[in-house]
This record gives structure tokens, C-alpha cells and sequence, in this order.
């Protein structure tokens, strides 16, 4: 049996790696998730070739960020989220012109075409889920708020960025799919009602009466997670989406806080592999190419991003200390930025 090209031996190379590379950053004071995309660089196809397939490594790995969204939404209330999207839109919406305004710019100075200055601009008003929600406290009952408003930006950008790819798809010359976009518009408040019917009248029965099982709790509570996520990605959301609203639509049950419990080790192990296929994609070759243009948006983002965040979260009525906190955490791209 061959083992250098095996799932097992992907897995060896992955969290050996990663422990001896987390080991060095710790000492380091550097964040784990610069170690864990450092090993992927390492491991990949561009250096070693130790893992030849980070396609299937991604895969598996995007786990992981939905059971990151369940385990979210698990904490926040139904009526506190529609709230917290009331307040948050016309934050989404400046931040995208102002962010995607600054992409097609930087593109633009160093010679890109139209499509390339679009495609860079939408791709720069998004800020990465994973990265923004591993960053955040959870101790201190402010910082508790503050995770509660980045989610709906995040929630909102996710849809945002769900239209856009409808957009590119008419740009690139296909006709664009009103079918596709009448289903996201109509099946979505659906999925939403639906849920929430779902748990009245179906899995609240069920945990009441089989909660001392924990197997059980967990098989449903995972199982739950995983067909929401389905049914939003038939519907032309994203799997993270519907994970979410499955979490919220358990927030108001006693049986959350030990179905979080239980999960969170299971998100670590998925979180551990997405970081990796991350560093395991890039491409070295391209560097020579475009990495002037890459560190002059990286810079612009970094600097500008942080700043716009703090004055729209300053003109919506929030404290100078959310206002900071938020605009840091939300400083980045996006793993989605990918898809576009």
C-alpha cells in the first residue's frame, strides 16, 4: 500500500506538521494560523509535494468552517439577530462601495482589465469569516456584543457576495439565471420559516425526550447542522449560511450549550485542515507576477479597511471601543474572494 499519496498519510503530514510549526510560533508569539498555513505552503505542491491532492484536503476541511457558523448561531437569539441585521445593513452597504471602490482602483493603477478591476473590487469588500471569528474573545460580555455585530456584517456580506456571483455570470457572457435568483430570493425566507417549524415541532420533541442519550443528541444535532446546510446550497446559498440558521434556530434550546460543548473539538480538527489547504493551494510561480500589485492592495486594505470600519461603526451609534475592536477584526479578505 502506497501511503505518500494516501488520505493517512495527509493527515499525518497535516497536524505533525502543525504541531511542530504551532510549537515554533507559540515561542514566537505569532498566531497558530500563520503557523498552520505555513506548513501547508510547505507541504504542498509548490515546495515539498508531501501532500499531492489539497483539493480533497479543502473539501473536508470546509467542515470545519460550518460547524464553525452552527456553532455561532447557536449563541445568538432569533429576535436578536433580525435586530442586529436592521442595524448593521447600512454599515454592509457603505463598507462594500467604499471597499469595492478601493480594489478597482489599486487594480486599475497597475494595468488590470475591466472584468480583472471588477473581480479585484467585489473581491476586496468582503472580510474572511474564519480568520475575523477565530480572533474574537468570548469572556468579557462586550466583546460578546461585539462578536454579535461582526456576525451580521459577515451574514450580510456572505449574501451580498452570493449576488455578485450572479452578477459575474452575466458579465462573463451567460444569460443570467433569473430562475436561479427568483429560487435564492423566495426559497430563502422559506428555508428560514421552515427551520424554525422544524425545531418547534420536530427536533424539540426529540431532544426532550432522548436528552440523557448524548450519542444521540449529538448524531441529531450534527445531523441538523449538515442538512440545513444542503438545503441552503440547493436553494444557491452557501453551506455556511444554512449551517447558521440551523444554529440559530436551536439558540432558544436548554440543549445548546452542550451541543456547543460537544462540537467544538470536532470544529478544531476540521479548522486545523481548511488552514492548511489554504497555505497548500498557493502558488509560488505566480509571485514573480503579481506580487507588487498583491502587497500594495494587502497594504491599502490593512490600513484603509480598519479605519472605514471605525468611522461607520462611530456614525451607527457604537462605543469608540467596539468601533475599534471591529474595524481590526474585520481588516482582511476573504476566503470566499476565492469563488469570485
Amino acid at each position: 500500500m502506497n501511503l505518500s499519496g494516501s488520505l493517512l498519510f495527509s493527515i499525518f503530514v497535516i497536524f505533525t506538521g502543525a504541531a511542530l510549526v504551532a510549537t515554533l510560533a507559540l515561542y514566537a508569539r505569532q498566531s497558530l494560523l500563520v503557523a498552520y498555513i505555513a506548513v501547508g505552503v510547505l507541504a504542498g505542491p509548490a515546495v515539498t509535494g508531501l501532500v499531492t491532492d489539497p483539493q480533497l484536503i479543502e473539501e473536508i476541511a470546509h467542515v470545519g468552517i460550518i460547524f464553525l457558523l452552527f456553532l455561532l448561531g447557536l449563541n445568538l437569539y432569533p429576535q436578536k439577530l433580525i435586530k442586529l441585521l436592521k442595524e448593521t445593513i447600512g454599515i454592509t452597504l457603505a463598507s462594500t462601495v467604499v471597499f469595492g471602490l478601493l480594489g478597482y482602483v489599486v487594480a486599475a493603477s497597475f494595468g488590470f482589465t475591466r472584468v480583472d478591476c471588477l473581480l479585484v473590487g467585489m473581491a476586496t469588500t468582503l472580510s474572511s469569516t474564519i480568520v475575523t471569528l477565530k480572533l474574537l474573545p468570548t469572556t468579557v460580555l462586550h466583546h460578546r456584543h461585539t462578536g454579535e455585530v461582526i456576525v451580521s456584517i459577515l451574514l450580510l456580506q456572505d449574501l451580498l457576495a452570493i449576488v455578485a456571483l450572479l452578477v459575474l455570470h452575466s458579465l462573463a457572457g451567460e444569460s443570467f439565471a433569473w430562475q436561479n435568483a427568483a429560487v435564492l430570493f423566495i426559497g430563502t425566507p422559506a428555508m428560514f420559516v421552515g427551520s424554525f417549524a422544524a425545531e418547534r415541532w420536530l427536533l424539540r420533541p426529540l431532544f426532550l425526550r432522548f436528552d440523557r442519550i448524548r450519542e444521540y443528541v449529538f448524531l441529531l444535532a450534527v445531523g441538523w447542522c449538515l442538512c440545513m446546510g444542503q438545503i441552503a446550497y440547493g436553494l444557491g446559498l452557501s453551506f455556511e449560511i444554512g449551517a447558521f440558521v440551523a444554529g440559530v434556530t436551536l439558540a432558544n434550546s436548554p440543549i445548546a450549550p452542550y451541543i456547543a460543548d460537544t462540537l467544538r473539538p470536532l470544529r478544531d480538527f476540521f479548522l486545523v485542515m481548511f488552514f492548511f489547504a489554504l497555505g497548500a493551494g498557493f502558488n509560488v510561480e505566480l509571485v514573480s507576477d503579481i506580487w507588487i500589485a498583491a502587497t500594495v492592495l494587502a497594504i491599502a486594505v490593512v490600513m484603509i479597511k480598519p479605519t472605514v470600519y471605525w468611522a461607520l461603526f462611530r456614525i451607527a451609534g457604537e462605543n469608540r471601543i467596539l468601533a475599534g475592536e471591529a474595524g481590526a477584526r474585520l481588516g482582511q479578505l476573504s476566503e470566499f474572494s476565492l469563488l469570485l
